[in-house]
């Protein structure tokens, strides 16, 4: 008896997790398109409702019942459960992500193993999409979204180890309750730096959105879809991109720890600041062409990493003054970011160098003659 009043309840908070996502997704999209239009000057959505709010609502409606269309030498059985396995990825980690001290569906002692390794698992519904299609450019888009992932799994993955290092816990609630002092921010600023920027490429965020440039792959995995499996794949983006947001103030911004207001409102105010943070990037940056993105990925983020665990576990072991590993960490990220600079600055110096070169030249020349 006690064991189906578990099952109902745990039904129960499933079903009100999906309702609440479902809800949160439809406001980001909202607020993403605002967020957008300020940027490029524009208003954005202002016709479907008071200051366009009920513009998420159309999309919804439009996309349901838009025909599906599924390709003839489409493999149906892959091609209709790729979308599935993607949405179910990104749904089961927020079983265990806390909104507050006791807004969680069911706390786990390794939550943040739990979370880390469902999350992988939205890679086989990707490349399961392109191969399903039967379309060279989804199996293309496919192999992309393979090989992307992958690489910004292992930051990902290294700065989540630091973190509980840090913490001594894989528990999400323990690790927000170690700070209560000071947030993880202030103490490994490059821990916050590599896991927003591989959280961006993991969700496919510009400027990572490079197995599904419409310029070079015209949608890449989802370019066979349509209508609701293509809003599937959708929901499944805004899920994730919310997710490495909560994740982001979890670990890093400490939680739902504020004063005065509920936890949960804290933990939405913090998680919504780091998703406007997605926006502004989404409206500032190109895209990266792909040698560009898996070479930032093995030379620049794979070794951040690395750098983050061993400074983590030398603070740790030795017992070293929380300041320390903050000299450790932002000595790490300056580094990296005046090797960033010189190396992207590097072809501009040579063309004023040549410049300078011809000029003289010149100048030797009028001067003989």
């Amino acid at each position: 008896m006690n064991f189906l009043v578990d099952l109902a309840w745990s039904a129960l908070g499933l079903a009100v997790m999906f309702a609440v996502l479902s809800v949160i997704v439809l406001s980001m999209t909202w607020l993403e398109r605002k967020a957008l239009g300020r940027l490029q000057l524009r208003y954005g959505p202002t016709r479907t409702g008071l200051f366009g709010l009920m513009q998420p609502i159309a999309d919804a409606v439009k996309l349901i019942i838009k025909e599906d269309i599924i390709p003839e030498d489409s493999e149906k059985a892959i091609f209709w459960i790729a979308p599935v396995i993607v949405v179910v990825s990104a749904f089961v980690i927020w079983v265990t992500i806390p909104g507050g001290d006791s807004v969680v569906i069911r706390n786990l002692p390794l939550g943040l193993f739990y979370i880390i390794a469902f999350a992988v698992i939205g890679i086989l519904g990707l490349v399961l999409a392109g191969w399903g299609s039967a379309n060279k450019y989804g199996i293309m888009g496919g192999l992309r979204s393979a090989a992307q992932l992958i690489s910004y799994e292992i930051p990902v993955v290294l700065v989540a180890a630091a973190v509980a290092i840090l913490a001594q816990s894989l528990d999400m609630r323990e690790i927000v309750a170690q700070q209560s002092s000071y947030p993880y921010l202030l103490v490994l600023p490059l821990g916050f730096a590599v896991f927003f920027v591989a959280g961006l490429a993991e969700v496919g965020r510009t400027p990572f959105d490079i197995y599904h440039a419409e310029s070079e792959v015209v949608g890449g995995p989802f370019v066979e879809y349509s209508g609701a499996h293509w809003s599937v794949f959708f929901l499944a983006e805004y899920i994730n991109t919310f997710a490495i947001a909560a994740l982001t103030t979890l670990l890093f911004l400490g939680g739902w720890g504020g004063p005065a207001l509920p936890d949960v409102v804290w933990f939405l105010f913090k998680t919504y600041a780091v998703v406007l943070v997605v926006f502004w990037v989404r409206g500032t940056f190109p895209r990266l062409r792909i040698d560009q993105l898996m070479a930032f990925a093995w030379k620049v983020m794979v070794p951040l990493s690395f750098y983050t665990v061993i400074i983590a576990a030398v603070y740790r072991f030795y017992g070293l003054p929380w300041w320390s590993l903050t000299i450790m960490s932002v000595a790490g990220l300056a580094v990296a970011g005046w090797i960033i600079y010189q190396r992207m600055t590097g072809p501009a110096r040579r063309v004023a160098e040549v410049q300078r070169q011809l000029a003289a030249r010149r100048a030797a020349t009028g001067a003989r003659t």
